[in-house]
């Protein structure tokens, strides 16, 4: 089995997979794949090729910790390194001791079960659910390989309480922005741009004056980074385009005068930042002002439901900061409440005026 490279007719490099294996009475079977363009599609196509060969030779029993291993060479193609170190580390730990050596078409609906709420330690319920999350799309794979009929993951739920969503009002962003500019704090020029375009910490990391558009007044969100795997696409890995407020271009103009033309990047890479120490900076700052203490990605949150709150429509506010789905949007709506405003206005029924009077009189002595 091997991939190798050879040059095509107009002289660009191309690969050929080669994968053979022996058949049981003897002989081998075999595939060849030519003209891939690049190495990673032939890793790719060489793992589907010898896929293809097992289920040729014999319909294959995996044991769960044989399946979990060929599941994790798939997505080491296709997947990040942080998401592959995701799959490995919580399953071994807490999956791969208790079904090792189990087939893998005998683990029922039952046997999850027991293993998420019983075998699986004194997790929270959202390291619970993460775990139950990854069991399902393992076992998806190998019902989508036909290794087993039905997905024994699917009927399981696991119950996660909804955490509260800290955010900053209009008057704790001015003061925060306001006390970091007068002191120089190093971070806030980060935090300006955070709370002006809603973009995730790693995008502001990535961003580029190329990136700007003085002009037409656009921000082009197209990359992200982080300390584990570098520029990467963004976490939807779709582009988007964020509008520039005035208030924002001028920042951008003063920040372009301080760093001059030779940086290519934005924002300045503070080393808590590149090391992953931005939320307790963020932390701390907020409680010597005496607002309400966020983590950085809270940002986001605020410059959200502060577009709900000025009324930018729905579907607006889900171009600008990248919501595939309404109901990620919806549930920034339900935290500020926007849609409810005045709501309770409406009720046919009053307070007894005599007795306001006296509540007032109390309230005065």
């Amino acid at each position: 089995m091997a991939i190798k490279s050879y040059l095509g007719k107009q002289g660009e490099k191309l690969y050929e997979v080669y994968v053979a294996v022996r058949a049981p009475k003897g002989g081998k079977y075999q595939f060849r794949r030519r003209g891939l363009k690049t190495l990673r599609s032939a890793e790719t196509t060489e793992f589907e090729l010898k896929r293809k060969l097992c289920d040729k030779r014999e319909k294959q029993f995996y044991t769960w910790d044989e399946w979990h291993k060929v599941f994790i060479e798939r997505i080491r193609l296709e997947f990040l390194p942080t998401t592959v170190i995701d799959y490995t580390g919580q399953l071994l730990k807490w999956v791969t001791p208790v079904w090792k050596d189990r087939e893998l078409q005998t683990i029922k609906a039952t046997d999850v079960h027991s293993l998420i709420f019983n075998s699986v330690g004194n997790v929270s319920p959202g390291t619970r659910h993460n775990i139950l999350k990854k069991l399902k799309r393992i076992f998806q794979a190998a019902v989508d390989d036909g290794l087993i009929e039905n997905n024994p993951a699917t009927p399981i739920k696991v119950k996660v309480p909804q955490k509260k969503q800290a955010v900053l009002n209009a008057s704790e962003v001015d003061i925060l922005l306001q006390e970091a500019k007068k002191l120089g704090h190093r971070f806030y020029p980060i935090w300006a741009v955070a709370l002006f375009t809603g973009m995730r910490s790693g995008e502001l990391y990535a961003l580029k004056w190329s990136d700007i558009d003085f002009e037409s007044k656009r921000i082009y969100v197209t990359k992200s980074w982080n300390n584990k795997n570098g520029i990467g696409p963004t976490k939807s890995t779709k582009n988007r385009v964020v509008p520039m407020s005035g208030q924002l271009e001028i920042l951008f103009k003063e920040l372009k005068l301080q760093k001059g033309i030779q940086d290519e990047h934005v924002l300045p890479h503070v080393e808590e930042w590149t090391h992953g120490d931005q939320a307790r900076v963020l932390r701390e700052f907020c409680c010597q002002l005496g607002i309400t203490s966020l983590k950085f990605h809270d940002l986001r949150a605020t410059f959200i439901t502060q577009l709900l709150l000025n009324n930018v429509p729905l579907a607006q506010v889900m171009s600008i900061v990248g919501h595939a789905e309404i109901k990620t949007t919806n549930e920034y709506l339900r935290i500020v409440g926007a849609d409810l405003n005045g709501a309770t206005e409406g009720l046919k029924y009053s307070i007894p005026q005599s007795d306001i009077a006296k509540v007032i009189d109390l309230i005065r002595r």
